[in-house]
């Protein structure tokens, strides 16, 4: 497929190219499994270091115009030097991300042009579990919250639909608010 100037395109979405796709997975579902993979190696304390290079997706192997990596650390407060974000903050980008697409996605089809798309993603977590003081308390989040600030040719109602529907279809949000069986396998070096 090829990447059009996204400055001529609504909210910089290519909807053609996006309609093509669905209308291909439509006629052909099994082009529609895809396999995202991260390769992440330990670096120092609690800093590791997480790569996206290849995937699977649309009957072929793919991969990325780039090589992204991302650091993850702990902050200062936990004795760690602070290289980046928690892992836990990832998951909290993981959602703003996943969340914003949709909506600049959503509109577009919809005709909608956007001049502003923010959101803060706050999560809640007890570190007694954790840290395994109290076991009675959950690892994870205990609860998070999304606020968006959307500014766009469109009355509010209609931008409120947009995230309403970003939420219905993010991948983020429903792996967050449903969970998925994680399959762990560990193999001596």
């Amino acid at each position: 497929m090829t990447v059009t100037d996204s400055a001529t395109l609504p909210n910089g979405v290519d909807i053609a190219a996006i309609r093509e796709a669905r209308s291909l997975m439509t006629d052909s579902p099994e082009l529609a499994d895809f396999q995202f993979r991260a390769t992440n190696q330990w670096v120092e304390g609690v800093q590791s270091r997480t790569s996206f290079e290849t995937f699977y997706g649309a009957g072929d192997e793919q991969r990325h115009r780039q090589v992204f990596t991302f650091d993850a650390d702990h902050p200062e407060l936990f004795a760690a030097p602070d290289n980046g974000p928690t892992p836990v903050e990832f998951v909290l980008h993981a959602l703003a991300s996943c969340l914003t697409a949709g909506i600049a996605s959503i509109a577009a089809h919809r005709g909608i042009t956007l001049h502003r798309v923010t959101s803060t993603v706050e999560g809640d977590i007890d570190l007694l579990g954790l840290m395994g003081i109290d076991s009675g308390v959950r690892n994870g989040y205990s609860a998070i919250r999304v606020s968006f600030e959307l500014a766009g040719d469109a009355p509010a109602e209609e931008l409120d639909k947009l995230v309403a529907q970003s939420t219905r279809r993010s991948a983020v949000y429903d792996v967050v608010t449903n969970g998925v069986p994680v399959d762990i396998n560990v193999k001596a070096a």
